[in-house]
């Protein structure tokens, strides 16, 4: 009999974390395991790209949670109150307080989720994959029956605003906490030490055969541009640092470097940082591809690749690049030091725009190097099957 999995996200956006649960699902054996995702929001370039034999489910009336969750308590009051409900407008400012001082979000998440029910479904195994996710950790904890129950923790705790006060009461009843790097466990257990022994190193699975065939089944660069290109990939936001390589591209034209720098994806900085490209004057340099479930071609073809995050829990991008054997330049976020060794397989420098230049710089100028990091990165063997036998332990009840 197969063993039941449920995985929650919020939508299945083009971003790394729903990338990650793609490739785990992939490295599952259909033939012993059923698997449904449970999303907040039908929604995502990636949608398509779920497998048949996966079950899709959606929370339902979480449009109208998502107002309460995620607006600030007194317009949400506000808005009820004109509305003339005047005990929902009250019980929400009180339970406000009363989560604000006890410092656990529990009340309110129960008020939210009073008219739903507990999933009927007995599964082997539940993951609050969206990690971390107050709202996403609690469902899972209080509204899934399941014998084992995980929480993924795919960012840095430390740049998130993640509240260990709030998390700590709750991450506590998971039977497995896992982290994709080990600099991101040891900062999550310096937060929570008590989570020790129930946290382990999970890292993002990528398959290098599935993107070198990804690789070759796009266009990629539709230009005829003959200089040398730069790549990015990865959500238009603050955390990615897309203004240092703006940045870092305006010093790279006034010195006279024949390049273009690409970025393949999408968020909600975009209009920011096309007000940047215009203030620096290299909208003809510095191009926004918009988001596509395939960035591959792109790699492929491009001649560096540059990961300028603030910070990451894992960057399952940069994991992507160096299957295909990019010369790479990769700030010093959380994990990066766990993909890259700094002058053997790519440069690893500073969350500085000068740091940044001078490493594209030298990539530039040193042929030689670039084939270095070509030939190493080469020599690094996946043990797929390590990876699976461990994903089957920790699924397996």
């Amino acid at each position: 009999m197969k063993k039941k999995l449920i995985f929650m996200m919020i939508n299945m956006n083009v971003g790394g974390t729903e990338k990650a649960l793609l490739n785990m699902i992939e490295a599952i054996p259909k033939e012993q395991f059923d698997i449904t995702i449970l999303m907040l929001e039908k929604y995502g370039g990636f949608l398509n790209s779920i497998p048949q034999e996966v079950h899709i489910e959606y929370l339902e009336g979480y449009k109208e949670m998502k107002e309460v969750l995620n607006n600030p308590p007194q317009r949400t009051a506000l808005g009820l109150l004109r509305q003339g409900r005047v005990v929902r407008a009250i019980n929400i400012m009180f339970l406000h307080l009363i989560c604000k001082l006890i410092k656990n979000r529990k009340f309110f998440f129960n008020y939210v989720l009073k008219n739903h029910s507990l999933i009927n479904d007995q599964f082997d195994a539940a993951v609050a994959y969206a990690g971390p996710m107050e709202f996403i950790s609690f469902f899972v904890l209080h509204k899934i029956k399941a014998k084992k129950k995980i929480q993924w923790v795919h960012f840095d705790v430390t740049k998130i605003g993640f509240n260990p006060q709030y998390e700590s009461a709750s991450y506590k009843k998971f039977d497995q906490i896992c982290v994709v790097s080990n600099e991101g466990r040891n900062k999550l257990i310096q937060l929570i030490p008590e989570l020790k022994d129930k946290t382990e190193v999970f890292s993002n699975i990528v398959s290098s055969e599935l993107i070198h065939r990804l690789a070759d089944e796009g266009p990629g660069f539709k230009d005829n541009f003959n200089g040398l290109r730069i790549l990015t990939v990865g959500r238009l936001t603050s955390e990615k640092g897309h203004d240092l390589a703006i940045r870092v591209m305006s010093k790279l034209v006034q010195n006279g470097y024949k390049v273009k720098w690409y970025c393949v994806g999408e968020g909600s900085s975009r209009k920011r940082y096309e007000e940047l490209v215009k203030e620096y004057s290299i909208q003809d340099n510095f191009i926004f591809l918009g988001s596509d479930p395939n960035p591959y071609p792109y790699m492929k073809q491009c001649d560096i690749y540059v990961q300028p995050s603030r910070h990451e829990g894992f960057c399952i991008t940069l994991a992507e690049a160096r299957c295909l054997k990019k010369p790479i330049v990769t700030t010093n976020f959380t994990g990066a030091k766990e993909q890259i060794r700094d002058g053997e397989t790519g440069l690893i420098v500073g969350v500085d725009e000068n740091e940044l230049y001078e490493g594209i710089v030298k990539l530039i100028n040193d042929n030689e190097l670039c084939d270095r990091f070509n030939r190493n990165l080469g020599m690094i063997k996946i043990n797929h099957q390590m990876e699976s036998d461990k994903l089957y332990k920790l699924l397996s009840v």
